[in-house]
């Protein structure tokens, strides 16, 4: 099974709003997802996305491959940073 961290739609038309979800590659954008790790606001931009840092470090030292818009979202919040030191440490 190959996870994905990536966003999925749940605002109203023409009013976006995402979550940050960890995901099996092979579901659907709005299917199910393993685990909720946040939220995200275009409207308020990626500043004010509220990502809970240990999922986000948990999904991705379990081997979990961020999506492109994801990735800049963590690397903002310096989680790919953090992510990236610890693998350094190994």
């Amino acid at each position: 099974m190959s996870v994905k961290i990536r966003l999925t739609r749940i605002g109203r038309h023409k009013d976006p709003f995402f979550r940050v979800v960890a995901s099996d590659s092979r579901v659907a954008r709005d299917g199910g997802c393993i685990e909720q790790i946040g939220t995200y606001d275009p409207a308020q931009g990626v500043e004010n996305a509220d990502i809970n840092e240990e999922l986000a470090l948990k999904w991705l030292n379990a081997g979990a491959i961020p999506s492109d818009s994801v990735r800049a979202m963590l690397s903002s919040k310096g989680i790919m940073a953090k992510y990236a030191a610890a693998k350094g440490k190994k």
